[in-house]
């Protein structure tokens, strides 16, 4: 993780992602990259037609976001050595994408806004659009990120080989704290095999990696989505990694039938692999 991107608009959730950024990139000696993106009033790319917004407010403009910027970076990153910041002209998702490819982006941190169930986070917005389409791996959370220290992970997963890659880069990402890895399989009514079956496939899964401390769990739920939550609640998890298919993002798993009986305090940071 040598390079971190943390896009802000300078809402509470940017405040939660840069610090449980700062928090990562102390940790792993990462360099940070906040990014924001300005979409300009019209007026400013079309000066010369007789429009309100002139060059010096436009000069003006931009330097107060600038100087935002600067004092962001005092607020919440204090004690990190190794902060960058860009301000971009374009559309969120647009220029989070391209950022990302430009400097070679390790990990994407973003909050996400939401208030009682990870359909409200994730589904059909800026955030959501990333993580379908990001080739580098996506922390989205949604709770203040101080002083968190992620030692008990769970990879919640099929287990089939499409996502040995994504399972690679989530070892890549664990190491960096000597975590606790927790294999998780979730059984529903609709998808039901037995535990023996399960077990089987999990230890075929990770046989080549030199695993030191982990388990294996597989966990009955009526859901896929219930059980990913349930269980990590139950273990106390730091952060929920899952691959997910660019073709949907994570839509195609957290499909709506989330209960709203699970309070946004349930809801862990998650990182999303794209396969």
């Amino acid at each position: 993780m040598k390079k971190i991107l943390v896009p802000i608009d300078f809402s509470k959730p940017s405040e939660y992602a840069s610090k449980l950024a700062s928090t990562i990139a102390k940790k792993a000696n990462s360099e940070v990259h906040l990014l924001h993106m300005v979409e300009l009033p019209t007026g400013f790319v079309d000066m010369g037609s007789g429009t309100n917004f002139s060059i010096p407010e436009s000069m003006l403009y931009i330097r107060k976001v600038r100087d935002r910027m600067l004092d962001y970076k005092k607020q919440f990153f204090p004690k990190n050595n190794n902060i960058k910041h860009a301000i971009r002209f374009q559309t969120p998702f647009d220029g989070i994408q391209d950022y990302s490819k430009k400097i070679g982006t390790d990990l994407i941190i973003m909050g996400a806004k939401g208030h009682t169930n990870l359909e409200e986070i994730l589904i059909g917005s800026n955030t959501e659009k990333v993580v379908r389409n990001s080739e580098a791996p996506v922390i989205v959370t949604k709770k203040n990120g101080d002083n968190f220290v992620p030692k008990n992970l769970v990879f919640a997963s099929s287990f089939k080989p499409d996502k040995t890659k994504a399972f690679e880069r989530f070892l890549d990402f664990a190491q960096n704290f000597d975590s606790k890895i927790n294999l998780l399989k979730v059984n529903t009514p609709q998808k039901f095999e037995n535990t023996q079956e399960t077990n089987k496939r999990i230890k075929k899964f990770i046989e080549k990696y030199d695993l030191k401390n982990y388990t294996i769990n597989v966990y009955n739920d009526s859901s896929i989505e219930k059980g990913i939550l349930n269980f990590s609640n139950k273990i106390n998890a730091d952060i929920i990694a899952l691959a997910t298919h660019g073709r949907s993002g994570l839509s195609h798993i957290f499909n709506g039938s989330i209960t709203k009986h699970l309070s946004k305090k349930s809801i862990k940071p998650m990182l999303t692999f794209k396969v």
